[in-house]
């Protein structure tokens, strides 16, 4: 059985990252955006693209920046702010895919990551 440490979850995101946006790359390259569908795989894959690139960036500035034994650094809490943060800027572009973006949407949606993640840091 494979077990996947910390380490090894972060070397994958790392590896992850270019192989993600280069498959985002080329679809949006051959692939005419005309479908639900179309559009589902381009948000998914923009959405991975994103969490597997801002994950470790999160992780490593948490590590350098945030070095106290009450907020230690895990691979699982930089992976939860990169989802949030990939979650933020997925929901904005398809409210501005719909033409329904706006400033209050856009800052709502930010409000809201927020909240989530003190909830989950208070629940440590």
């Amino acid at each position: 059985m494979l077990k996947l440490t910390n380490r090894h979850a972060l070397y994958l995101l790392i590896v992850l990252a270019p192989i993600l946006w280069g498959a985002l790359l080329l679809y949006t390259r051959f692939i005419p955006p005309h479908t639900l569908l179309a559009y589902s795989t381009l948000f998914i894959l923009l959405s991975f693209a994103i969490t597997s690139t801002f994950a470790p960036i999160a992780y490593f500035i948490g590590l350098r920046f945030l070095s106290s034994r009450l907020a230690r650094t895990t691979v699982r809490h930089a992976l939860r702010q990169g989802v949030l943060l990939s979650l933020c800027i997925v929901l904005n572009l398809i409210l501005l895919s719909l033409h329904s973006w706006n400033i209050f949407a856009a800052i709502i949606i930010f409000a809201a990551a927020i909240v989530i993640e003190i909830v989950s840091l208070a629940k440590k």
